[in-house]
């Protein structure tokens, strides 16, 4: 009905595959991917200690969410979802995720949402993300998803239905207004549950088909796991688990692994996350390695030269050990011929005495 979006922009000048695909698909839950991958955690636990020295205190979720804000703006086709077999581009990055007021039964769910140029830095998230949720987990706040949802909630069934179908419906056609898709949760680039919070590994979570999430994350909690190096040395490592729900109409699978690929290099090297992105608009971010010091490096000699003379006074130990045995037996084999000789010596004497 309307081609225009408050939250959206139409993709244009697509190629004809990426097009068709919702015609062929036209449910988002239809055309979801899933797939698990493991984030190692040494690097990030290097990058919150040495940050917590400086006085900056970072956690998991802090890291994830600007690790996500930086990626959807550097890969734009994550940013996409499909409305009514047309493809869209989401105006911002919004991250939707639940936040518990209380860890228990009765505490309450809030549903909140977080708006990202994409631009910014890692501080600049963490100071934004603290004071949303600072200020909407006080027991006497009400967000205002909440208060929508408590209204619709009072209303009968069947006029829930109604109501939630006349939803349906403006959403469909582009005209539902821009105060109700602030208030959905569903309405937002990426919905991210933190699992970790809670003591739980990463699941598969579905896609909603209500609203225009095309990306689902859930996050693992931390655990050892064997993890193959890159001397192909099997060794034991600090992981994390991350499951990823995505709608395959927006991208094709080239595009995915080369995003999940970055989005692993920024984790290994979180310090590009210190810096905002430029205001030119221009998407390219160098990913600078760290450098070892010089200390580790003396420490790394030390360790190797301590564990090659401790493997040189194994030999030794050895050796001696071995020359002790073979010297002993020697000595066991002499002492079993002289004992024979002394019996041949007996048994001639015997014999001899027999004979006189």
């Amino acid at each position: 009905m309307f081609s225009k979006r408050s939250d959206g922009v139409k993709v244009k000048n697509l190629d004809p595959v990426t097009k068709a695909a919702p015609f062929f698909m036209p449910t988002r839950l239809g055309a979801q991917n899933y797939m698990e991958t493991q984030f190692r955690c040494e690097a990030i636990d290097e990058f919150i200690s040495r940050q917590r020295k400086l006085g900056n205190t970072y956690t998991y979720t802090h890291l994830m969410i600007a690790s996500l804000v930086r990626l959807l703006y550097l890969r734009p086709k994550l940013n996409y979802f499909i409305n009514h077999n047309v493809i869209y581009e989401h105006k911002d990055i919004t991250i939707c995720m639940v936040v518990k007021k209380q860890l228990s039964d009765e505490g309450e769910d809030v549903d909140m949402k977080f708006h990202f140029t994409g631009r910014e830095s890692l501080p600049q998230i963490k100071e934004y993300l603290d004071s949303e949720i600072a200020k909407h987990i006080s027991p006497d706040s009400v967000y205002g998803t909440t208060k929508d949802a408590d209204a619709l909630g009072k209303l009968p069934n069947w006029l829930f239905r109604l109501a939630l179908k006349f939803v349906r419906f403006m959403d469909r056609h582009n005209f539902m207004p821009k105060s109700l898709i602030e208030a959905s949760c569903f309405h937002c680039s990426v919905f991210l549950t933190n699992l970790k919070s809670i003591k739980l590994d990463a699941i598969q979570h579905h896609l909603y088909e209500f609203g225009n999430a095309s990306l689902f994350v859930a996050m693992g909690r931390e655990k050892v796991a064997p993890v193959v190096e890159k001397n192909k040395e099997l060794k034991l490592g600090k992981v994390m688990n991350v499951g990823i729900t995505m709608d395959e109409r927006v991208a094709d699978g080239f595009y995915f692994a080369k995003s999940l690929r970055i989005w692993k290099d920024i984790f290994a090297n979180l310090d590009c996350l210190l810096d905002p992105m430029p205001d030119d608009g221009s998407k390219k971010m160098t990913i600078k390695k760290r450098k070892k010091t010089k200390k580790s490096k003396v420490k790394k000699s030390k360790v190797k030269s301590s564990k090659s003379k401790e493997q040189s006074a194994l030999k030794k130990q050895q050796e001696k050990e071995k020359k002790l045995r073979i010297k002993e037996e020697k000595e066991k084999v002499k002492e079993e011929k002289e004992k024979l000789k002394e019996e041949k010596k007996h048994l001639k004497q015997q014999k001899h005495k027999e004979a006189e």
